[in-house]
This record gives C-alpha cells, structure tokens and sequence, in this order.
C-alpha cells in the first residue's frame, strides 16, 4: 500500500506475518488508484455508463465513503481523483507550478461524487463522466479493520495493529492493560501529548505536514477541498478521530481537516471524538470534542 505497518500481538501463531501481509495485498488489489490494475483502477480507466460489480468490501468502504460526504456536507469526496492529480498529489506525480485557475475549474468539474451511480444493493457502480475514484482517506483505515477482522476471526483477541499511522486495538497487553496510544503529535508542537486507551477503538489522524510542497512562500497541503478545488487554507494542522471503525476514524478525519474550526461543531454533532490542532502564526491550540472529552475523563 505504499506505507509500513506494525502488529503487536499476545502469543502469535508462526504463520500471522503472512496473514496480515495477505490482506493488505488484498486491499491493493481492490482500492488502490495508483494501481492500474487494480479494481479502482480499471473502474477510472473503464467505459463512460458501464456497470462495474463490486466485491463485498468495496460496498462497504464505498457506503461509508458516500455516507461520509453526504454528512459533511462535500468535504469528503471519494471521487476527486482529478484534483488530485492536478495538484500533484495521485498516480500522474509531483507539479513544479501551481495549476491556473481554469485547469481548477475544469478539474473541479471532472470531479465528484454526483457523477457517479452506485447500487448497493446491485453491488455494482458506474460513472456519467470522466471522474476518477480516490479512496485514500478511506481505504488505509478499512485495509486497518480487515487485518483487525482478519486476525480476530482466526481467535487473535489481543493486539495492536498500525497501519500507515493508523491504528486500532483489540483486547489487552500481557499486564491487563489497555493498548495506551499518544496521538500523532504535530512536528515541533509544545502541546501536551494526549494519552488514549484503545480498547476496541481505533484512531486515524490527517495532518498538512505528510504530504505538500511549497511555491513563493505558500505551502500547499495535499489536502484539497473538493467543494472548491483547493488545498485546505484554514488553519487547521492535523485532526485525529477515534471510532470504532479505522475505516470511518479515517474518513471523518479527512473531512473535519478539511472543514476546519467550524468542522468541531459537526463532530459534536456526529458524536465523534475529534482532536483538532490549529495554527496561529506560529502558535498552535487544540479544541477537543465533547465525546473525546468524556473519553478523558
């Protein structure tokens, strides 16, 4: 998947390195758009108004992607592939410029969720335009839970799974604790560490500091708003959420970051237990939801 990953387990079985190494496979195979060969891959390649059939899992990762953007209100987009690209951020590399305001405003047209058609119940998807699937603030969390799933349904009740920065933990250590996790803590912030207990949860976080580059003197976050075809410019640095789903962690991570301040209001809302870091200058604050709150204590 183009990351690392890390299991901690209590008493792995021998062959549980090519268990995990299997499903990640797997999860390429099926979702990753830098793959041409892949499922996505030959759905962003394929016919204008054919039917695509989609596996079990790509349902269920594209059910949340689309209940996600329609709660966000378009800040999640799992079809904004094109903007990607245009940016420098997907499968065509790197920019040297920054794109005009026209190829934007075409890119923003080939893009979104609105062109395409998904039946659920048909498990099956089509396009009506050009637009191209990209499921990278999804799919690392989903390949998260199906290593989970995949080692709790071969009776591995206690581990902690990290996948990309992306974790989730199930049953104790050894000493009967919890799996005690500090969030990914933004580079140079003097902020407290915050500590959280990952007992059947996971937590996911987006940051502008991954992934950007830099042009007369504005950086440029790989995280773009589809709503406007821009990288984010909003303050916000890095957003964590804690959810039972790595999948749905990931997802409302993507989009709080892109919503910004405003976004917490929405994550009270939801009921999510958000960490949100913002940048002032060169001071950075915190707010923390009323759910992570509680979590807290």
């Amino acid at each position: 998947m183009g990351t690392t990953w890390r299991l901690v387990v209590v008493d792995p079985p021998e062959d549980v390195r090519d268990s995990v190494q299997a499903v990640l496979m797997r999860m390429v195979a099926e979702f990753s758009h830098w793959e041409p060969g892949s499922r996505v891959g030959r759905f962003n390649h394929g016919m204008l108004g054919h039917w695509q059939p989609l596996s079990p899992e790509a349902v269920r990762v594209l059910a949340a992607a689309f209940a996600v953007h329609a709660a966000s209100g378009g800040a999640f987009d799992p079809a904004a592939g094109v903007l990607a690209d245009l940016w420098g951020f997907g499968p065509a590399g790197p920019r040297g410029d920054v794109p005009s305001a026209y190829a934007i405003g075409e890119a923003k047209i080939m893009s979104g969720a609105r062109h395409l058609e998904f039946d659920r119940d048909q498990r099956r998807i089509r396009r009506r335009e050009a637009v191209q699937i990209d499921l990278s603030g999804i799919a690392k969390g989903y390949a998260v839970d199906a290593v989970a799933e995949g080692l709790l349904a071969l009776g591995i009740e206690d581990f902690l799974i990290e996948i990309g920065g992306e974790l989730r933990g199930e049953g104790i250590k050894p000493d009967g604790q919890p799996w005690w996790v500090e969030l990914e803590a933004v580079p140079g912030s003097t902020l407290a560490p915050v500590r959280v207990a990952l007992h059947g949860l996971s937590v996911a976080t987006s940051g502008d500091y991954r992934r950007f580059f830099e042009r007369d003197g504005r950086r440029y976050a790989h995280s773009i708003d589809p709503r406007t075809g821009w990288p984010i410019d909003n303050d916000v640095v890095s957003v964590s959420v804690l959810h039972r789903e790595a999948m749905l962690a990931d997802a409302w991570a993507t989009a709080l970051t892109v919503l910004g301040p405003e976004g917490m209001a929405l994550a009270e809302q939801q009921g999510l237990a958000a960490h949100m870091v913002m940048r002032a200058g060169e001071a950075l604050s915190e707010r923390i939801s009323p759910a992570l709150q509680t979590m807290l204590g």
